[in-house]
């Protein structure tokens, strides 16, 4: 998938579409697409075209348990505009390839994981305001984040990594930590493989970050992460190193993400976020203020 070309006149008209729109109401659906729905999914591809001959594959996982729908209206209403076009312009990577997905809990939601498919064009946003924002979550203290290293691992195929050799990107985001494991019987219930034993969390992303640089975002706004904010950061931090990003704002997402994927692909992170407005360049440099290009050795960073 991801055979189009981006049209900044089919974002702004999309945009503006959307603007008056309730949350609720942008986010229609009150169950589980079916086109998003990951059960018995063989592979989500991102492969090059003639409109997009060196694709480059991201992946959006966002959190929507509890106030965390907050993030897919923000991204939705005007952020992925800016993430596209802005990579488009700045260029740290070729030809992006988006696929969003929809985070939840394994042990108390009935979609924890939602995918759509790669895209590079409108689709994306038509195909982003279909996840059901679920509201679940558990008391835990954390939510299912690994489940999509294990999708993006095991379930997709992205012609940047097959035929080039160069990573895609994950990214997540919400406001808690991540789950110690993911038990075999939740991978086939959602999934629909039959695997014989738990995954440590470390073992799958080991596995995705063959294909993948994995990142994830704290929403330092939602209510865990205020609670919390040490022990969320440093459970994080265990797992990932440097690669926690901490953001303040949850409406600069956007601006986030790409600034995040060109200091990994080794631009100047005080050029990158002085490129930024006063206001978001603020957010950026709180972000992105302790991440180090990939290739570059530092306190606390995980190579992958």
């Amino acid at each position: 998938m991801g055979t189009a070309r981006w049209n900044p006149s089919d974002w702004s008209a999309y945009a503006a579409s959307t603007s008056r729109k309730t949350t609720d109401a942008v986010f229609a659906s009150r169950s589980l697409d079916n086109d998003l729905n990951p059960f018995g999914v063989v592979t989500r591809e991102s492969r090059d075209s003639a409109l997009n001959p060196e694709s480059t594959a991201i992946i959006v996982g966002l959190d929507v348990t509890g106030s965390m729908g907050m993030i897919a209206d923000a991204l939705a209403r005007k952020g992925l505009g800016t993430m596209v076009e802005e990579i488009l312009a700045r260029k740290p990577v070729t030809d992006p390839h988006m696929m969003c997905l929809g985070i939840g809990d394994v042990l108390y939601d009935q979609a924890p994981l939602q995918a759509t498919q790669f895209e590079a064009d409108i689709r994306i946003a038509r195909q982003l305001e279909r996840l059901w924002l679920e509201k679940g979550g558990g008391g835990n203290a954390c939510e299912s984040y690994n489940l999509p290293w294990y999708f993006a691992a095991m379930h997709t195929s992205i012609d940047c990594f097959k035929k080039r050799g160069k990573k895609g990107y994950l990214f997540t985001v919400g406001d808690e930590e991540p789950p110690c494991n993911l038990p075999a019987k939740a991978i086939a219930r959602f999934i629909g493989d039959r695997v014989q034993h738990d995954f440590d969390s470390h073992e799958l992303l080991t596995m995705v970050s063959r294909m993948y640089h994995v990142f994830h975002i704290i929403v330092e706004e939602g209510s865990h992460a205020r609670h919390d904010p040490r022990g969320v950061r440093n459970t994080w931090t265990h797992l990932l190193g440097q690669r926690v990003i901490g953001l303040s704002d949850h409406t600069k997402l956007a601006e986030v993400i790409v600034s995040a994927i060109e200091v990994n692909e080794g631009h100047d992170r005080d050029r990158v976020v002085s490129s930024w407005s006063k206001k978001t360049a603020m957010v950026v440099q709180h972000a992105v203020g302790s991440l180090g290009s990939r290739g570059r050795s530092g306190t606390g960073m995980m190579r992958f």
